[in-house]
Order: structure tokens, then C-alpha cells, then sequence
């Protein structure tokens, strides 16, 4: 299998193992559709450290406005009394205005903050530095844990315009957001390797050779965007090593320079004619006019 480094831009992302017999008119929807779905298990253990925080989600014409401003409006969040979450809630007020600030309860919400970093941790970028390949099922596997986690503390449900439960509905609206600029269309997704497109009529072999114990640095970007910024001939770890290698060496020379100092022979003591000076009794003479 051939190992793909997938990247965004200069950003690691993850490992992906593939045939070299794999068409690229698939390869390249099925790297953007893990690259979507580790940005949507990101996105959804955003929501749910504040779901953990604060509570379900306001209703559209509430959220942004004081108590006295809702009660003014006449307002009530109806999804309130019926999305409440096991073991009771306990209140704190969301100073954003987007949540409720009915949390769940301390236990509760161990639960869904233990579920949020063992999600975050398969599909972390660190997965790269060890070697690890993950696919469409670590995916999976992390969005499942994810909602298991919801559904055990809100077994009644979250409301319906709440991002997490939009998001795991995939009725979610990033239209106007940061969040939406990130995500690559499965049809506008593609490949680059050295500089070169990887052509949907073509088969990866047709790029790498035979040689399946390989492994390329693919880069995933917007058709249309042109070609991305090469490769550097190091890497930045490299770097830093090198630098750090020069500098250590520089202390090193600069230690053998002062240990070579020979500024010492000037000294009294080290005069090899003391002692017959001495003997002869024609130490400290001055020669200059008294």
C-alpha cells in the first residue's frame, strides 16, 4: 500500500493508506471526505465543550439578548423543559448568550469532555508524527463516540437548531463562516504530489511506479487554486536541528579559544629568566632617569 502524507497547505493532516492501483477520480474524493470529517469531529467537540459548559443551544430570536430583555419580548425557550440533561442541571450563564446555562451536572460532564479528548485524540494531527494511518471508520468511530456521549446525557434529545445535533443530522449551515471555508467539496477536491496535479483519468501507479512501500506528501486544495507552494528542501524540525547543531558548535570554539588563550606568559610567574635575574642580582632594574 502506499502511504499518503496528506496535507493542507503547509499543515500536516493525516496518513492515508492506498493501492497503487487506486483510480484518483476516487482517491481524491475519499481524501476530502476524511479531511471533512475530521473538520466536522473538530467542530462538533467545539460545541459540545460548550454544550458541557452551558447547555443546549437558544432559539435563534433569543440568543444575544439580557433576561430583561426576554421577558420584555415575552420569550420562552421551549426546548428548555424538554431537553434536560440526566442526574439534573446546574446553572451557568453563558456570557455569550448562545446557551441556555442549564449544564449538566458535574458527572455528566466528565462524560462528555472524556469523550470530546478521546475523539480529538484519533483523529489528532499527532497521529502523523506516529505513523499512524486512519480512514473513513476512525471517522466514524470518533463522530460515534460522540453522539453516544450526547444521547447518555441528553437522552431526551437536543433541540433541532442546535449545531451539534445539526451537525450530526449533516443539516449543518457554515455558509458565512471561517468553518465553511475550510470544508472541500468532494467534487471540487484535488491531489498534488511534487508539484504535479494528480489527474482523476489516471491510477496513482501511474505517478509513484510499482513500488508499494512507499510514501508521498500529497497536498488537498480547491480546483481552480493553481498549484501549491513546493515542498521545502528541510523541514522545519530539521531546522531547528541544524541551527541548534551550529550554535552548540560555535560555543564549543569560542570554549577552545579562551582555553588557547595564552595572555598568561606575560605574567611574572612564568618568566623562565626569573630565577637567574634573581641570582645574578639584577632584578628590577630601571633604566629610565631617576
Amino acid at each position: 500500500m502506499v502511504r499518503l502524507h496528506v496535507k493542507r497547505g503547509d499543515e500536516s493532516q493525516f496518513l492515508l493508506e492506498a493501492a497503487g492501483s487506486a483510480r484518483l477520480a476516487d482517491l481524491a474524493p475519499l481524501v476530502a471526505r476524511i479531511y471533512n470529517g475530521r473538520l466536522k469531529v473538530q467542530r462538533l467537540c467545539s460545541e459540545m465543550e460548550d454544550l458541557a459548559e452551558h447547555g443546549i443551544f437558544l432559539p435563534y430570536n433569543m440568543q444575544g439578548l439580557t433576561d430583561e430583555q426576554i421577558e420584555e419580548l415575552k420569550l420562552k425557550d421551549e426546548w428548555a423543559e424538554k431537553c434536560v440533561p440526566s442526574g439534573g442541571s446546574v446553572f451557568k450563564k453563558d456570557d455569550i448568550g448562545r446557551r441556555n446555562g442549564h449544564a449538566p451536572n458535574e458527572k455528566m460532564q466528565q462524560v462528555i469532555k472524556k469523550t470530546i479528548e478521546e475523539a480529538k485524540a484519533l483523529i489528532s494531527k499527532k497521529q502523523v508524527q506516529a505513523n499512524v494511518c486512519i480512514n473513513m471508520e476512525v471517522v466514524k468511530d470518533a463522530l460515534d463516540q460522540l453522539r453516544g456521549a450526547v444521547m447518555i446525557v441528553y437522552p431526551m434529545g437536543l433541540p433541532p437548531h442546535d449545531p451539534i445535533r445539526m451537525e450530526f443530522e449533516d443539516k449543518e449551515d457554515l455558509s458565512g463562516t471561517h468553518a465553511g471555508l475550510e470544508v472541500i467539496g468532494e467534487a471540487e477536491a484535488q491531489l498534488w504530489w511534487a508539484g504535479k496535479e494528480l489527474k482523476e483519468t489516471k491510477l496513482l501507479s501511474d505517478y509513484v511506479g510499482k513500488n508499494e512501500k512507499t510514501t508521498i506528501i500529497v497536498k488537498i486544495q480547491k480546483k481552480g487554486q493553481g498549484a501549491p507552494g513546493r515542498e521545502p528542501l528541510i523541514s522545519h524540525e530539521e531546522q531547528k536541528q541544524m541551527m541548534l547543531y551550529y550554535y552548540r558548535k560555535q560555543e564549543e570554539l569560542k570554549k577552545l579559544e579562551e582555553d588557547d588563550d595564552d595572555s598568561f606568559l606575560n605574567a611574572e610567574w612564568a618568566d623562565n629568566h626569573a630565577l637567574k635575574r634573581q641570582f645574578h642580582g639584577v632584578k628590577d632594574i630601571k633604566w629610565g632617569p631617576r
